[in-house]
């Protein structure tokens, strides 16, 4: 490094100038000075210990929410969606009810029936729509090692009149 003019003269004269010390022995203290405080500045730990050993004791149920299947945790999370879902809805209609001063008994009965009621027939549709698959036969797969032949009839039905006269065309 080059130092400027002025402090090169002041070097050579053997003076201390800015950014040098003065002399060796204020260079060895700065040296011990970094040192020591690089000890002091640990940047890793390696712990030596050995590793505890797995034995065949019960696990211990920690606290907090205790362990749950994903189905279990899934369903405990749309519970409580649904839950804030419904505070929310019901503190937004009792704010519109008091602001518009229409807070009497039938009106808080339909605000508050008419969801529930909607929820009970969704859920009813939905256990019918479950049963009527679980009811529905297992698909039959057919495999054939030989010739097949095909039938490719198709039979139109026509029905007219206050007397009904169905009539049974077969087509090729």
């Amino acid at each position: 490094m080059q130092l400027p003019e002025p402090y090169q003269q002041q070097a050579q004269a053997g003076q201390p100038t800015p950014g040098r010390p003065a002399n060796d022995q204020a260079q060895k203290l700065i040296e011990a000075v970094n040192e020591a405080l690089a000890d002091q500045q640990a940047t890793s730990y390696r712990d030596d210990a050995p590793l505890p050993i797995v034995g065949t004791a019960a696990p211990i149920a920690q606290p907090g929410r205790p362990p749950m299947s994903q189905r279990a945790t899934d369903a405990s999370a749309l519970m409580l969606s649904g839950g804030v879902a419904t505070a929310l809805v019901g503190g937004t209609a009792s704010l519109v009810m008091v602001a518009s001063g229409s807070a009497d008994p039938v009106v808080c009965a339909i605000v508050v029936g008419a969801p529930t009621a909607l929820v009970f027939a969704i859920g009813r549709l939905v256990g019918r729509v479950k049963d009527t698959v679980e009811a529905a036969p297992a698909p039959v797969h057919n495999h054939f090692h030989r010739d097949v032949h095909q039938d490719q009839r198709s039979i139109t039905t026509t029905t007219r009149g206050v007397i009904a006269n169905t009539r049974n065309q077969t087509h090729r």
